[in-house]
């Protein structure tokens, strides 16, 4: 029986923390909360757990914080926000710069794209037939 919580099927071979981290929203810290809030050994395989405690870690999750959907709208409505006041990470996010002060001369290649660089325009000698 696959177990399904916020629309994310778990792995039923892995524990109970560490399957939850599969929800977007949820990582090592939260899901290790939410277990312990639950009232559950963190050890516990996705497979053994009882359909109460399922439910109970499924309201936990549905009532206390924005997972999957919810968040990645939220997400996307800040970043939205930010560019319309135009202010200095509005600006970075329209042109694709990084946000958080990195520097841009070297690295920040995910952000700004693979660049060729051009060579110094020099063509090499002919061979000799």
């Amino acid at each position: 029986m696959a177990v399904r919580i916020a629309g994310i099927n778990l792995d039923s071979s892995k524990s109970a923390w560490m399957a939850l981290t599969a929800i977007y929203g949820i990582g090592r810290v939260l899901s290790r909360k939410i277990v312990a809030e639950a009232n559950l050994d963190p050890a516990t395989k996705v497979s053994e757990l009882s359909g109460e405690e399922i439910d109970k870690i499924r309201n936990i999750i549905e009532k206390q914080y924005k997972v999957e959907g919810d968040l990645r709208v939220k997400t996307i409505q800040d970043i939205k926000r930010l560019k319309e006041i135009g202010c200095y990470r509005g600006y970075r996010h329209i042109k694709g710069l990084p946000v958080r002060g990195q520097r841009t001369k070297t690295n920040a290649r995910t952000k700004r794209g693979k660049k060729v660089t051009v060579g110094s325009g020099r063509k090499k000698a002919a061979e000799k037939t």
